[in-house]
């Protein structure tokens, strides 16, 4: 994110990594890196640098009704699947340091989960394509690691039901009814919204038809990423790392692969020939609808909530307006 959260001080953020980890924080700087958390890389006493990492909570919830308490325990779990991962010799999970008591994410007063992770130094990347061949092949190789994975690695995982997250949201919007909160872009998102209601409502219930053959006959769920896209990739010392683990769930190993492919089935295949499971053409279309229903969904939610037309206001509006576009 562009900017640090307001209801997040300095204060409470060296309150909390003392109270969590004894970090006695020495210096502190906010990072605009990634989209969707919040991060600063920190300094403690004894010289060690860390990665800092907050959520706001209410980002997380999937209805708008949802308690904090639910979307920090799907925070949790995601976290401390990637420690169990990474405990199982996946060495290139960049997995969060495990708290005093042991959890993976510690509370910031009600509204956000905090975990610490250790510094890494190398090569970041941006949301989009794969630097190359070696890059994609790198995901693939991660990949059919974390699904083949000793299954007790991923006993904190919750499995996927399919949901679309915020979907109570875009259902009101669609419906047109009254956003809760005032914001400057409550007035273009509704306009939006109703300009692109019949393409956006054919979307969701082709989607619903999906989801209702995919729930009637399942595939082998697998512990999955969710999110394998370059940008949540280092490269560190001549070696992949895959990082960000908020979005773990146990699901078809399809979640993880539908943008993976460059378009010609060789990653597929060749995924296919690592693990025995053939990629399901319907299960790959499901999630990759469901990617873009999601940011619609999310993103009119945090609309139809008051907001303030912050730098990460701007920005969200834009993606959204553009998918909905290419929606339609």
């Amino acid at each position: 994110m562009l900017t640090p959260p307001a209801r997040l001080t300095e204060e409470l953020l060296t309150s909390v990594l003392a109270r969590g980890w004894g970090l006695s924080v020495t210096t502190m700087a906010y990072r605009p890196v990634g989209w969707g958390s919040h991060h600063w890389e920190v300094t403690d006493a004894a010289g060690t640098r860390w990665f800092v990492t907050a959520d706001e909570l209410e980002n997380k919830r999937h209805t708008r009704d949802e308690p904090l308490t639910q979307a920090f325990g799907r925070l949790r779990a995601s976290l401390a699947t990637a420690l169990e991962l990474r405990g199982h010799g996946l060495e290139f999970v960049v997995a969060p340091v495990a708290a005093r008591d042991g959890e993976p994410v510690v509370r910031a007063g009600d509204r956000f989960g905090v975990a610490l992770y250790p510094c890494v130094n190398g090569q970041s990347f941006d949301w989009g394509d794969f630097s190359g061949h070696a890059h994609r092949q790198a995901v693939l190789d991660m990949l059919v690691a974390i699904h083949t994975a000793p299954r007790p690695a991923g006993r904190p995982a919750l499995a996927d039901d399919f949901a679309i997250p915020h979907r109570d949201e875009l259902e009101a919007a669609l419906a047109g009814a009254d956003a809760d909160g005032a914001g400057p872009f409550a007035g273009p998102l509704a306009q939006l919204v109703a300009q692109h209601a019949q393409p956006v409502r054919a979307h969701l219930d082709f989607y619903d038809e999906q989801r209702l053959r995919a729930l009637a006959d399942p595939a082998m769920p697998v512990v999955t990423h969710g999110e394998p896209h370059p940008g949540n990739t280092m490269l560190a010392g001549g070696r992949w790392l895959f990082i960000d683990w908020d979005t773990v769930l146990v699901a078809p190993p399809e979640r993880d692969l539908w943008s993976l492919d460059p378009g010609d089935g060789s990653v597929l295949a060749a995924y296919a020939a690592a693990t025995g499971v053939t990629p399901r053409p319907e299960l790959l279309e499901l999630y990759r609808r469901r990617w873009d229903l999601a940011d619609v969904a999310i993103d009119v939610s945090r609309f139809r909530r008051p907001h303030d037309g912050t730098p990460e206001d701007e920005k969200a509006f834009e993606l959204l307006r553009s998918i909905v576009e290419a929606l339609a």
